[in-house]
């Protein structure tokens, strides 16, 4: 007679144990504190400025979320692996001041002037790389200085051949009429219009979390910012990896500097599209770990996705715009503590 309530009891823990199991791995992805993030963000700042929520609303933040995300991405893949990309927002500026000049000065079309500036963009990529992987280096330090060479080159060049830092009217140059299909196409909805930038976004979204999670290629990320040492020991061509990825966060540079110039039709040397710091804390705030070893692109992407709504509504809402690095102050934070309690619940959870 008394198996039945030691049955019970027995079928409650067995249901407490999964429910365990299963809070365990969600609170293991490293996405889950941005989901969360974003959630009581996105509801704090509809109910601020309602505007948020509207055809209008949706496509700002979209639309700013597009352009972060793109060097989100990259960047946190990088991060995975052990790293930071410090260049890669004068990699944009860089780039598209280069495709500026080329048509401006040179009379190129506008196709093979993005050609040239994205080869010299992966160049950038493939030298920060190569000088990490050849001295050892912290990626930080050498990434902060190619920064600073762009910067400089940047306006000195624009000054010493068109004699100013602004380029315009690159609006007229051949091909422009199919680049602005391919980076600035508008489709509208409601009282919004939403740029083609935002399926770049998505797309690239996609690709980036099938190589990680998919690829030969996507272990070898994660081995080498888990254990780099014992990785190449295993026979992870960490090299070639860690120099793919700096390729990488170059070309998504080049890409958020293309879809800015293209929308406006100017380039303006010596100035960063986006400082790549904001690219680094939407990663950081989606679950990619300073350290390495442990991320997701996908959390990258909600990241840059709270990150602009949180901008957008702080604007909507008409609040002083300095509240804004408070705010993002606080988020960063959060994330970090949140990242580590992930982290540590990870450990906790049985390998087998």
């Amino acid at each position: 007679m008394t198996a039945g309530p030691l049955s019970g009891a027995r079928s409650t823990a067995v249901r407490r144990g999964r429910g365990r199991r299963l809070l365990d791995r969600t609170l293991a992805r490293p996405s889950s504190a941005a989901w969360v993030g974003l959630v009581l963000v996105a509801v704090f700042f509809a109910l601020q400025a309602p505007g948020l929520v509207s055809a209008g609303g949706l496509a700002g933040v979209l639309d700013s979320a597009a352009l972060l995300g793109i060097g989100a991405l990259a960047v946190g893949m990088l991060l995975i692996a052990g790293h930071i990309d410090l260049s890669i927002g004068m990699v944009a500026a860089a780039g598209a001041l280069t495709t500026g000049l080329l048509v401006t000065e040179a009379g190129w079309g506008i196709w093979p002037a993005l050609a040239a500036s994205l080869a010299g963009s992966l160049a950038v990529g493939l030298l920060n790389g190569w000088l990490v992987v050849r001295t050892g280096l912290p990626s930080f330090l050498v990434t902060l200085a190619a920064h600073l060479v762009l910067q400089g080159a940047s306006l000195a060049l624009s000054r010493a051949i068109a004699g100013t830092t602004v380029l315009q009217g690159l609006d007229g140059a051949p091909g422009w009429s199919s680049a602005s299909t391919v980076f600035d196409a508008t489709a509208q909805w409601g009282s919004g219009f939403f740029r083609v930038s935002i399926v770049w976004w998505l797309v690239l979204t996609a690709w980036a979390a099938w190589v990680l999670w998919r690829t030969r290629f996507g272990n070898a990320v994660f081995a080498v910012g888990g254990a780099r040492r014992v990785a190449r020991e295993l026979g992870v061509p960490v090299r070639r990896t860690t120099l793919a990825l700096f390729c990488c966060t170059a070309a998504a540079g080049w890409l958020v500097g293309t879809l800015a110039l293209v929308r406006v039709g100017s380039a303006e040397g010596g100035s960063t599209l986006m400082p790549a710091i904001e690219f680094l804390v939407a990663a950081v705030i989606g679950g990619c770990l300073l350290t390495g070893g442990y991320g997701s692109v996908v959390g990258a992407a909600v990241g840059a996705l709270l990150y602009a709504v949180a901008q957008f509504g702080i604007t909507l809402a008409g609040w002083d715009p300095l509240w804004f690095q408070a705010f993002l102050g606080v988020l960063l934070v959060v994330a970090l503590l949140a990242n580590g309690v992930v982290r540590t619940r990870l450990r906790e959870v049985p390998q087998s």
